[in-house]
Formats: C-alpha cells, sequence, structure tokens
C-alpha cells in the first residue's frame, strides 16, 4: 500500500487526543430544497496523532466496481465498521458519543455506523454521490464526516444542476455534517488534484441502514 507521505499540521501538534463539543461552536449553513450543512473545524485536538493511528491500525482494504463493461478498481482505501462492531481507536467512540448527545434528538435516533476513506494521494477520489441506499433515499437523515490528515476539498452541488458547486476544505480534525433533504436533494464530492497533496482519512458516521 503505498501512501503519501504526511505532513502534520503546524496548528495541531497536541500530543493527545480531546473530542471537542459541538453546542453553539458548530456553524449551521442553509442550503437549497431542505438541506443544510453544519462546520464545525478542528473539532478533534491531536487529529494528526489519531490519523496515523488509523492508518496504521485499520484493516484497510482495495475494492474494485463494475463500471459499463469493465471492472475498476475504486480509488480510495475502505474499511466499515457496522453497528455491532467495535470502533478501531477509543477516540472514534467519543466522537460518536459527541454526536449522538447534540445530534440524536433532531435526527430522531443515533449514529450507528462508520465508514472509513483512506486518500493516499491527490490521485484517490470520491465521484458525485448522496448516501441514497436505505433511509437516505426518502427521507432526511444525516451523514457527519470527520477529516483527519491533510487537507483536501468536499465539493456539495444540487442534484441534477441548477446551481455552482460549494466548496468545504476540510483536514486535520474539522467536521461536517449534512442533514435534512441533502442526502436525496444533493450531492457530494472530494475529486482528484493535480496539486501534491498528503494523505487523508475520512470517517462518515451515519444512523442504521444508510449508505
Amino acid at each position: 500500500m503505498e501512501i503519501a507521505a504526511f505532513q502534520a499540521s503546524l496548528l495541531d501538534d497536541a500530543p493527545a487526543i480531546e473530542v471537542g463539543p459541538l453546542g453553539t461552536s458548530v456553524r449551521r449553513v442553509g442550503l437549497a430544497r431542505g438541506a443544510w450543512v453544519d462546520v464545525r473545524p478542528r473539532w478533534i485536538v491531536g487529529a494528526d496523532v489519531l490519523f496515523e493511528r488509523l492508518r496504521d491500525r485499520v484493516p484497510w482494504r482495495a475494492e474494485q466496481r463494475t463500471m459499463y463493461d469493465r471492472v475498476v478498481d475504486i480509488p480510495r482505501l475502505l474499511a466499515f465498521y457496522d453497528e455491532r462492531a467495535s470502533l478501531p481507536d477509543p477516540a472514534l467512540g467519543a466522537a460518536k458519543r459527541v454526536l449522538d448527545e447534540h445530534y440524536a434528538a433532531e435526527l430522531g435516533e443515533g449514529f450507528a455506523t462508520a465508514g472509513l476513506c483512506l486518500y493516499r494521494d491527490g490521485r484517490d477520489s470520491v465521484a458525485w454521490h448522496g448516501d441514497r441506499v436505505g433511509p437516505g433515499g426518502f427521507r432526511d437523515t444525516m451523514v457527519a464526516i470527520a477529516v483527519l490528515g491533510a487537507p483536501r476539498a468536499l465539493l456539495l452541488r444540487p442534484r441534477g444542476g441548477g446551481g455552482p458547486a460549494i466548496r468545504h476544505d476540510l483536514g486535520h480534525g474539522d467536521l461536517l455534517v449534512m442533514g435534512g433533504s441533502c442526502q436525496r436533494t444533493w450531492d457530494h464530492a472530494v475529486p482528484k488534484t493535480a496539486r501534491p497533496v498528503g494523505p487523508r482519512i475520512s470517517v462518515q458516521f451515519r444512523p442504521r441502514g444508510v449508505r
């Protein structure tokens, strides 16, 4: 597994990992069609330490998918923890508890699963999509994304067009939560980049059945 060199942030030299509070530190931005995003910069203190632990300890796997008439490699490494599985680091359990405390009343349930993606360099990406398998395809839900490692752009645009893309540069412990109708009415992507960028891990917390 070849991964680009990781350069820690000068703003995150904490030796210990701490998941911050949410509350009034979260900034909500309303989108069209009943969607919204919440943003909490530097939510995880010591995020670079957590990045290195997950990079080294998670059993990352490469996957393939059929596209038209050929099988292609998915351009990132993956790991998935369902609601019965133990998360790979105590800090992720702490993050899930903070998310549940803040969002469960609005969401109507807690977050159940954690999907992890390792973007090894700028060639790794995820195409435009919404998490519309399961409940996300027919009712409002939330997907919370904590990003560790080098910042990369996460883009959002209305499904089917009708507006410019919105860009969020996320890394080193930032949190972005997509809520309301976002999975049904908007798409999101992490595009490839020719710029030299370091590796990145995103952790997606989702309610039961949302993929």
